[in-house]
């Protein structure tokens, strides 16, 4: 594989100002993409994004978007592929994370969570389905360990990301075979803000790979399945370091 196996091509990664979604970007565009990202609210943290890509050499476009509204994100679809002329990877990374007592969970939280982390990977992943058939070009959805595995707590978390997982199995089978679609699913990922904090501290220790994960190792995973064969379909890999065995 060369070093920028993805020269020539566009990709559009949701949620992608900042955190996990800014890796991704980062990592796609140092591969040779050029990027769309989406925000909902962090307008400065896209803005800075876009900058990055920019010093990369590589083009860029950040778009407001909310990924629970059909329009929405019709209207972005659009616009990416206005501005790059065609579309070939999709990465629906944008996800609500909460904590909460399944006893006492709303029916708005709980709607909340499933309308980001599983309608809009559906809608996206819907919208752009032509121009990635046109492309021969990928989906990548961004799931969970907590969607393989059940977490005290986080039980309308959980469920959406199971609910993500099961979908993009079913889309590797609609969409064969022009688009691969497969899931990157991270375990306990640290930030910077989270580093020496005893939950860091406890899950690293349980973890095989006696550390925690970062957003560059899920960002690398993602890049893998940009650029690898599309005979790898309808897969969730586990990015955890071991925790969920």
């Amino acid at each position: 594989m060369t070093s920028q196996p993805l020269i020539g091509k566009a990709v559009l990664v949701t949620g992608g100002a900042r955190r996990i979604g800014r890796a991704i970007a980062l990592e796609l565009a140092a591969a040779g993409a050029d990027v769309t990202i989406t925000y909902r609210k962090s307008k400065a943290d896209a803005e800075e994004t876009l900058q990055l890509i920019n010093q990369l050499n590589r083009q860029a476009i950040a778009l407001e978007c909310d990924v629970r509204s059909e329009h929405s994100v019709r209207s972005a679809i659009a616009a990416s592929v206005n501005f790059h002329g065609h579309l070939d990877v999709l990465v629906n990374n944008a996800a609500i994370y909460e904590s909460a007592s399944l006893d006492t969970l709303s029916i708005e939280q709980w709607d909340a969570v499933f309308e980001t982390n599983a309608r809009g990977p559906f809608l996206f992943a819907r919208e752009a389905l032509p121009y990635l058939r046109a492309s021969q070009g990928r989906i990548i959805n961004i799931g969970s360990l907590g969607g393989l595995r059940a977490w005290p707590g986080h039980a309308h978390y959980c469920a959406s990301k199971a609910a993500l997982h099961m979908l993009t199995e079913a889309m590797a089978k609609s969409f064969a075979p022009e688009v691969a679609v497969n899931c990157v699913a991270p375990g306990w990922i640290e930030f910077d803000e989270d580093k020496g904090q005893p939950a860091a501290l406890r899950f690293a220790a349980k973890t095989p790979m006696q550390r925690n994960g970062t957003a560059k190792d899920v960002a690398e995973a993602v890049a893998f399945f940009a650029a690898t064969t599309t005979f790898i379909t309808g897969q969730v890999l586990a990015v955890d370091g071991g925790l969920g065995l």
